[in-house]
């Protein structure tokens, strides 16, 4: 049965985790988490239970589409549930969606559902509702009559057929529809099937990792989606012949990227805040418990718990629910800005998918193991991923996790778009989000290197060339390598162009050349940038921007520096090379998901083409210590593209690195 409805509250009584901080939950916890959840959402239903039309603005695709959405999200939650306990005790849970399922295949209803062939979104809604249907067959498909059971192939049907899905992770769509039609003796077509698996391959980069598509789009939907269909289609009815030679190569993939992936999580929990679709929060968890059931080797069941239990318990407690019990749209608190264009009231529950942990039996073992500590609760790591272009540093001091980016954009090397403040930054962090106002999409700053126009305008670098995404050195001594080459440009933006989440485009205007490497260690980062050409002549500056702190702050300028400083963080930049430099600070109001006010430092150059500008760009939780010594830098050339670069960070620390920009450097792979 169903735990008694109570408002979605932080646990109590949970045992203290490793690290001291967050807590740990049980699995009767993350149980009451999602009963609440699903009661929550009843009153919004319709007279039927086929819509579930939470409150909120009307999304870009309609109300019927909200209803839909609502129904079919929250039905991924409720077959996870039933899953996990094989149908015991939750006949009245059942029997809710049942009937829902029931209504909505009606075409006679006036709630019936949209159908796939009337609208794109209700393909994306009738995987979540063919996968369900598999997950539970025993107690939900079975259940149904006969002649629902034939008005379900009838609504699902359309997706034979269908090329108009686009060529991302929606390709799962269609074929998780056809495998749960196959499965029932629906129409499908084996030749489609192995067509979307194919284009699935077809998004495979190195260790682990897969693109979202054509374009350098990682985020994620590389765990919550492109790892997750995979996994979980292997084990449906209709899937074992065509999954039979993939299962291990997918398992391995799996594998692989989650030993980067666990490195991405803050040791408060929190994601990474970087790419589309944010507001569905802690489906963030999903690839963790997708590694569980997969029985991944690498990571061990008590660690990938440690993952999931801490973003779940990271959004409980940082207000992702309303008084009412209902997820709204934001990060923490409601922020609206955050959704995409398409974004309904019922999108937040596909963070459901972050719960699947609950379709795993009591006795499982990532129920029973103890917890293992993330890389960001223990000890610094420095770690280089080649596919996204990001070399990944914790600091166990503060817990941050942060990200440099030389590879990632969401568009192809030599596509002239606008920056996406999601994709295209040069750094991304668990504790930061990037200013993602009007100014953000238009006007980069924060984390950015940019070449400004007389006339105020900015440019962007989306479509960059990667040189170089490496780690060397061990210990204290590490160090994480990253560089890259944009063809700069101004952009008028197309601002009726819908928001997906990728860069803008618009008409281009090649601005110049810019070459930028990242030697990151700890919470520094040295910043070399370099003006190698210019397009113009008109009075042009080159701006260097930092980490963006939202909130309460307090704001130092310096002859050579400038840092911003909020309770919780401190970004600072530091001039250590190159003409004198002018600081500054940018101000916006609504910008941010993390609070109202948000500031970046940056600091203003001369152009001097041909010449290295290094930067000091710190962030750290908290204000920076007295204990730092000033830092300093030399760049010398040593031919055919070299640089020696020899540093004295601000902890004492003194390292010596080439940088090469003759050719491309990557790690190996393990």
């Amino acid at each position: 049965m169903l735990h008694d409805v109570a408002p979605v509250r932080v646990p109590t009584g949970t045992t203290p985790a490793p690290g001291g901080g967050r807590r740990s939950w049980s699995r009767d916890e993350w149980l009451a988490l999602a009963d609440r959840m699903l009661m929550a959402v009843r009153p919004y239903a319709s007279p039927g239970h086929a819509r579930i039309t939470l409150p909120g603005p009307e999304g870009g695709y309609g109300r019927a589409v909200d209803g839909l959405e609502g129904f079919a999200r929250t039905l991924l939650l409720a077959g996870f549930r039933v899953a996990g306990e094989r149908g015991a005790g939750l006949d009245e849970l059942i029997d809710w969606y049942a009937r829902g399922i029931a209504t909505g295949t009606d075409p006679t209803s006036p709630e019936r559902w949209v159908r796939l062939d009337e609208h794109g979104q209700a393909k994306v809604e009738a995987a979540s509702i063919a996968l369900i249907l598999d997950l539970t067959r025993p107690w939900l498909w079975d259940r149904l009559s006969p002649a629902v059971q034939e008005r379900v192939v009838a609504y699902l049907a359309p997706a034979v057929g269908d090329d108009t899905y686009p060529r991302i992770n929606w390709v799962w769509f269609r074929l998780v529809v056809q495998t749960f039609l196959r499965s029932v003796g629906g129409p499908h077509s084996v030749d489609e099937m192995k067509a979307d698996l194919a284009t699935h391959d077809s998004f495979i980069r190195p260790d682990g990792w897969l693109s979202d598509g054509a374009t350098r789009a990682y985020d994620h939907y590389v765990g919550w989606a492109l790892h997750l269909y995979p996994t979980l289609w292997a084990r449906m009815s209709g899937a074992q012949d065509l999954a039979a030679e993939r299962r291990e190569r997918d398992a391995a993939m799996l594998d692989r990227f989650l030993t980067d992936a666990v490195a991405l999580v803050g040791a408060d929990g929190s994601p990474l805040i970087q790419g589309r679709s944010l507001i569905y929060r802690f489906a963030a968890a999903a690839p963790f418990w997708v590694g569980a059931l997969a029985g991944v080797p690498s990571l061990s069941p008590g660690q990938l718990r440690r993952a999931a239990n801490g973003i779940i318990d990271h959004f409980v407690t940082h207000g992702a629910f309303d008084e009412r019990g209902l997820l709204t749209m934001g990060w923490h608190a409601p922020w609206r800005a955050l959704a995409q264009s398409y974004s309904g009231p019922g999108s937040p529950y596909w963070a459901a998918k972050g719960m699947l942990g609950i379709a795993l039996p009591t006795d499982h073992p990532v129920w029973t193991v103890d917890e293992v500590p993330l890389p960001s609760e223990v000890g610094g790591t420095v770690r280089a991923m080649r596919a996204p272009g990001w070399i990944a540093v914790s600091t166990p001091e503060d817990g941050i996790v942060r990200v440099v980016n030389h590879g990632t954009d969401h568009t192809v090397e030599g596509g002239s778009v606008a920056d996406s403040p999601l994709y295209a930054r040069l750094g991304y962090s668990t504790a930061t989000s990037p200013v993602l106002d009007e100014h953000g999409w238009a006007e980069p700053v924060d984390q950015s290197v940019t070449l400004v126009h007389a006339d105020g305008r900015v440019s962007h670098r989306s479509g960059m060339r990667t040189h170089a995404v490496y780690v060397e050195g061990e210990g204290s001594a590490a160090q994480g390598v990253a560089g890259s080459t944009a063809e700069a440009h101004w952009v008028e933006p197309d601002r009726d162009a819908r928001d997906y989440g990728e860069g803008r485009p618009g008409r281009a205007t090649t601005a110049g050349r810019l070459t930028v490497y990242s030697i990151v260690r700890g919470p520094w980062e040295l910043r070399l940038s370099r003006v190698d050409s210019l397009a113009t002549t008109s009075l042009v500056r080159l701006r260097i921007g930092g980490w963006a702190v939202a909130g309460p702050k307090e704001t130092t300028l310096e002859p050579t520096g400038v840092s911003v400083t909020s309770p919780n963080a401190c970004s600072r930049l530091v001039a250590l090379a190159g003409p004198t430099a002018t600081p500054g600070v940018a101000e916006y109001e609504d910008a941010s998901p993390l609070g109202s006010g948000v500031r970046v430092p940056w600091l203003e150059y001369p152009v001097a083409a041909g010449r290295w500008v290094v930067v000091l760009v710190e962030l750290r939780g908290g204000t920076a210590t007295e204990q730092d010594r000033p830092a300093t830098v030399a760049v010398e050339a040593d031919g055919d593209g070299r640089w020696n670069v020899r540093a004295l960070w601000p902890d004492g620390f003194t390292t010596s690195t080439q940088i090469n920009e003759s050719g491309v450097a990557f790690p190996a792979a393990p």
